[in-house]
């Protein structure tokens, strides 16, 4: 890295992948370029899988969630598994409103009917215990607002739709690299960067970078975008599930409670920032556009 590359920033990287996941917890679209909204990338966490309670489950309960491959089509979300034909869902499309469970947030929603909750039903319950037997789907209402915690935004009013707590993960490919370079050294297999459900992943940085620096300034065009890294990112044991086989091994997370044991979260293992938006609703961001930040201290 070097910081003199612009006079007026102490750091500067690119863009080098953008990521969203469209239903939570399943796979995500790794794009060219994603329009950024007040509460993170379009169509991020804009789906989720719930019980019969409305409550959300992930990988956590059902790694083969990890399985499950969106895609966009012609105005369509597309979702693929092993095993199943493609279910196809219009990206507005909304059925009966449906009181929903993210964490400690009651959310209003809208159920996606009937077909998607028998493919979800069909693909993820045979495996699953007895009260995830039958799943449904939900879609986020875009006129609700759920509020990040202002404990960790400064007093910024931003929200986010079914992403766990904030609009965008951001890290980097250092990072990555640093842990890789890790695990092999100790005998493992690398992992990819699927395993940590970033948004943005930046280029030209040193490994965990993201970490320590302030507002993240991103040339659109003739304008730009702010996003802010506010709270590093606790990780669960998702992490250890393989994105290509829906297995687990522990050695991800055990390798990283060798060196990221985060002060900021009381000693938990953090792997890349929690961001929110400050400018830039509406504006397209793209692999290679330049990042600008200034170090926090």
């Amino acid at each position: 890295m070097n910081p003199a590359a612009t006079p007026a920033a102490d750091v500067q990287a690119t863009i080098e992948q953008l990521w969203v996941y469209p239903v939570k917890s399943c796979a995500g679209i790794q794009l060219p370029e994603a329009e950024l909204t007040d509460t993170g990338l379009l169509y991020d966490r804009a789906w989720m899988v719930v019980d019969s309670e409305g409550e959300f489950v992930s990988q956590r309960e059902l790694p083969r969630m990890a399985l499950i491959q969106p895609a966009f089509k012609m105005g369509q979300l597309m979702l693929r598994a092993p095993g199943m034909l493609s279910l196809h869902l219009a990206l507005d499309a909304a059925e009966d409103p449906l009181k929903v469970r993210v964490w400690d947030d009651a959310v209003d929603a809208y159920d996606m009917g009937d077909v998607a909750a028998q493919w979800f039903s069909d693909f993820l319950g045979p495996e699953a215990p007895a009260h995830l037997k039958r799943l449904r789907l939900a879609r986020f209402d875009p006129e609700v607002r759920r509020p990040c915690d202002p404990a960790w935004t400064g007093g910024v009013e931003a929200t986010t739709q079914f992403a766990d707590g904030f609009g965008l993960l951001v890290t980097s490919s250092a990072s990555l690299a640093d842990l890789n370079a890790r695990l092999v050294a100790a005998g493992h297999e690398p992992v990819d960067m699927r395993r940590f459900r970033p948004n943005i992943v930046l280029g030209g940085v040193e490994a965990h970078d993201e970490d320590r620096v302030g507002a993240l300034r991103i040339e659109t065009g003739d304008s730009a975008a702010v996003i802010e890294p506010v709270k590093p990112c606790g990780r669960c044991p998702i992490p250890n599930i393989d994105p290509s086989t829906a297995t687990s091994s522990p050695v991800v997370s055990d390798t990283l409670q060798t060196y990221r044991q985060d002060p900021r979260l009381i000693g938990a293992i953090t792997f890349g920032m929690n961001a929110i938006v400050l400018e830039g609703d509406g504006q397209m961001l793209k692999v290679g556009q330049t990042v600008s930040a200034d170090w926090r201290f």
